[in-house]
């Protein structure tokens, strides 16, 4: 459907869109060729939800030994989307998954986001589930922009570039909504290699003008996305360069009063955080109840295990999760409030 993108049930009307490298490298990757997609019912795509230690989110489905990264879902749990990205982001694919009549369908490409040269990433849903909005660097843009798609009924409309004044000459990605539509993203002023993050207000119908958030926010030597929560209580962010840092980027939570101001960060601690530099995509999911992180944390043994193997067991290795690529995790979100300072 012209200026529509929603899930089709054939394989073949999806790849249609992508180019035959891209699409034989997805098909590859992604283990299309399966004569059938397992029958996953219930919500998370049918996973057992993990408790209070972290568990890795949709093993051979999310995770799949490929690039993930970035994690969205509709307010009520029954569409999810991924990012998987090619080496050195010359591709991108957001995946998706629609809870159907009780089952979820096979993850899908969104048509738009697989383009050769262009990345789509950093899917975002409002908090009424009617704008889809991600990053890219489409050259029509003006740099790394954010787009939005529109919701049409079951489907998501054609992407359009979001106006100023969030969007700028800058670079701008990473968008996360409160309930009441105020804008948190990252930015990064031209000629500048220190990401920041930012904050608009709705006011009258209109964005006021973005305003650079306190160094409680802002902390570290760089800043690498925020999520925050819907209901402005804290903001859960990547940042590298602090003394209680485990190593490369670590995820910190600031909390916000009512009076708006900030606690200083606090390190969510060694169940969450490596001497990875790939902490950096942090997501609640839509109830509050489990947080969602990107992470590289690989199985040792099994890389250790490879030592002398032939090439078969080389490529299972690297078509598996916890490869040294990032996955998703999951664990319950109630330990975020154990964290919270008096401030």
């Amino acid at each position: 459907m012209p200026g529509r993108y929603r899930f089709l049930s054939k394989p073949a009307s999806v790849l249609m869109f992508l180019t035959p490298l891209v699409t034989i490298l997805l098909l590859a990757a992604c283990g299309t060729a399966r004569e059938s997609f397992p029958v996953l019912s219930g919500p998370w795509l049918g996973q057992t939800p993990p408790g209070a230690e972290p568990e890795l989110f949709a093993p051979g489905i999310v995770s799949t030994g490929m690039f993930v990264r970035d994690i969205a879902m509709t307010p009520e749990g029954d569409e999810i989307y991924w990012c998987v990205i090619g080496a050195n982001y010359t591709w991108t694919a957001i995946m998706g998954s629609r809870l159907e009549q009780g089952r979820w369908t096979e993850p899908r490409a969104l048509p738009f986001s697989v383009r050769p040269g262009v990345y789509v990433i950093e899917p975002h849903i409002s908090a009424d589930g009617r704008h889809f909005y991600f990053v890219s660097n489409d050259p029509a843009g003006q740099g790394q922009d954010i787009y939005v798609c529109d919701r049409q009924e079951r489907e998501w409309g054609e992407p359009y570039r979001l106006a100023p004044p969030v969007n700028s000459a800058n670079d701008e990605f990473f968008p996360s909504l409160t309930r009441d539509g105020t804008w948190y993203f990252t930015r990064r002023l031209v000629g500048e290699v220190e990401n920041a993050i930012w904050r608009s207000r709705l006011v009258d119908g209109q964005y006021e003008e973005p305003v650079r958030l306190p160094g409680q926010v802002n902390c570290g030597t760089n800043r690498f996305n925020a999520f925050i929560d819907p209901d402005e209580r804290y903001l859960i962010v990547g940042v590298a360069g602090m003394q209680d840092s485990y190593g490369g980027t670590d995820y910190y939570v600031v909390f916000r009063s009512d009076d708006d101001r900030w606690s200083e960060p606090v390190n969510m601690g060694e169940k969450i955080n490596t001497a990875s530099p790939m902490d950096y995509a942090p997501y609640v999911s839509p109830d509050g109840r489990y947080f969602f992180f990107m992470t590289d944390r690989r199985d040792d043994d099994a890389v250790t295990a490879c030592a002398g193997a032939p090439l078969s067991r080389l490529l299972e290795l690297h078509a598996s999760p916890r490869n040294g690529f990032p996955d998703i995790w999951w664990v319950e979100a109630a330990f975020i409030e154990d964290l919270r300072p008096e401030f």
